[in-house]
């Protein structure tokens, strides 16, 4: 009679069979799942914990004892209590550290000050405006101090590319300066979530957060003005162009550092561009050592200002966000603007007529170049991913215009103020028009094929160009010597 009804105390429960024994007892290897309203219950503190965006400590688990589910299973009282009376011991599972419900908290975006729409665009203006001076007067005096007898490299833009790239490498991986961004230091507050929480999950979340940030530096407006502004006026592709075409036709300046370069007064015998003739293939090796030191030093200045920012990273300062927003962002327009209109009137009414060409018309138009770049690449670069179109036809455009006002100011008909307002185009606006800080940038984060591309059209398009214009009088009637210093 026990037998049979321990045969019958065997039941079915969803797929799960369940056996009495004859003692009355479950069988204690069974395995139950754990109920509907449990896992309703999990999931309304899971979608509460989402939308909260705090990670609540999650409930001790707990062994599955069987007296939990003796309604479900349809036990009997005495089953139950049987069942209570056994030594059970909790299984501890292991579970991720709790995060702290205060860290969570405290990186919980805040509503900041962020100007609007309008006012950023005008205080981006007047930082391009602002830093286009600086930029362009830093390549003019680096070009005159890397000018000198004996110098090992005569093509002087170079050091300006350089120094500039370096520049656009710190402002480029740099977390500090602009740290709090708009308001909300959303970066350094995710790297404190990642040291605090002991996530191996977080170190993509880094990486995410570093590139969010960068992107959202390129928003800001003072820097967008050192960046695009100083970095890409401090910087000139069209000039670095033009000394490819200068190497190539035997015209590449080089400086006096012979004696009998000079009279016995040190009055100059020759000019800077004295050259003899020489064998057309000099000319191929001077371009290819153009063009090979002036793209080797440059990406290697973009990777040392990387290594710089990462070097200084701990003593870096930070700006911080109202202080800028409120003082100096305001201000950096009323410079910008106040120091143009000066610029204008000095280049009306000079103090010396030589300073026109010297700096004064370059400063005059620095300001429209940079502004130029800045909007046609805005626009332009989004279209091909592959293929950065704005700051390709920038490059190409300021180069051919370079080149005109080459042209123009080594003819034989230049008179002094025209010699003066060609250099005043070509290092002003084509100089702050072109840039070789982001095309160095876009060579490097693009993929090896497009880069390959890129780089290849760049140069070979803009020297084919200046070949037509240029080489059209240089191999006809030959360029005459300027009329004005500079």
């Amino acid at each position: 009679m026990s037998r049979l009804l321990a045969r019958e105390s065997r039941q079915q429960v969803g797929n799960k069979r369940i056996d009495r024994r004859s003692d009355g007892r479950f069988d204690m290897n069974l395995r139950v799942s754990v109920d509907e309203t449990m896992m309703a219950n999990r999931a309304n503190e899971a979608a509460m914990n989402d939308a909260s965006g705090v990670t609540l400590e999650k409930a001790p688990s707990y062994s599955r004892h069987p007296s939990m589910y003796g309604t479900q299973l349809g036990m009997t009282d005495r089953g139950v209590n049987d069942m209570e009376q056994q030594d059970w011991t909790d299984k501890k599972v292991s579970e991720k550290p709790a995060i702290d419900k205060t860290l969570s908290l405290s990186i919980k975006p805040k509503v900041s000050d962020k100007p609007s729409a309008f006012a950023t665009k005008v205080y981006t203006v007047g930082h391009l405006i602002f830093f286009s001076f600086f930029g362009v007067l830093a390549r003019l005096g680096l070009q005159a101090l890397t000018f000198y007898p004996g110098a090992p490299a005569v093509f002087t833009v170079l050091w300006a590319n350089f120094t500039g790239t370096i520049v656009m490498g710190y402002l480029m991986e740099d977390t500090q300066l602009f740290r709090e961004e708009w308001g909300t230091p959303t970066y350094a507050n995710a790297v404190e979530y990642a040291r605090r929480s002991n996530d191996e999950d977080t170190t993509a979340d880094i990486a995410a957060a570093k590139k969010a940030h960068g992107a959202t530096k390129k928003t800001i407006p003072l820097y967008v003005g050192l960046a695009t502004g100083f970095c890409g006026s401090f910087t000139s592709f069209s000039s670095f162009i033009r000394d490819c075409f200068l190497a190539l036709s035997n015209d590449l300046p080089t400086p006096l550092d012979h004696p009998s370069d000079f009279a016995a007064n040190g009055t100059a015998l020759v000019a800077t561009t004295t050259t003899v003739d020489r064998n057309a293939g000099f000319s191929i090796l001077a371009i290819s050592a153009v063009i090979i030191i002036t793209l080797a030093l440059c990406v290697r200045a973009l990777y040392i200002g990387i290594a710089a920012a990462e070097l200084f990273q701990p003593y870096s300062p930070s700006l911080s966000f109202h202080f800028t927003h409120n003082f100096i962002n305001p201000f950096i327009v009323f410079l910008g603007i106040v120091t143009w209109i000066i610029v204008v009137v000095l280049a009306i009414f000079p103090p010396h007529p030589e300073w026109r060409g010297i700096g004064l018309f370059a400063l005059v138009f620095a300001p429209l170049g940079c502004l130029t770049r800045f909007y046609v690449s805005l626009y332009l670069n989004p279209w091909f991913a592959k293929f950065p179109f704005g700051t390709f036809a920038v490059n190409i455009i300021g180069t051919a215009i370079l080149g005109v006002a080459f042209t123009v100011q080594h003819s034989a008909n230049s008179s002094v103020i025209g010699c003066q307002v060609s250099q005043g185009i070509m290092d002003g606006f084509c100089g702050a028009l072109t840039t070789i800080s982001t095309w160095i940038v876009e060579l490097t984060t693009l993929k090896k094929g497009p880069a390959y591309i890129y780089g290849s059209m760049s140069i070979g398009v803009a020297l084919a160009m200046l070949i037509a214009i240029m080489g059209s009088v240089r191999w006809t009637v030959g360029f005459s010597d300027i009329k004005c210093v500079h």
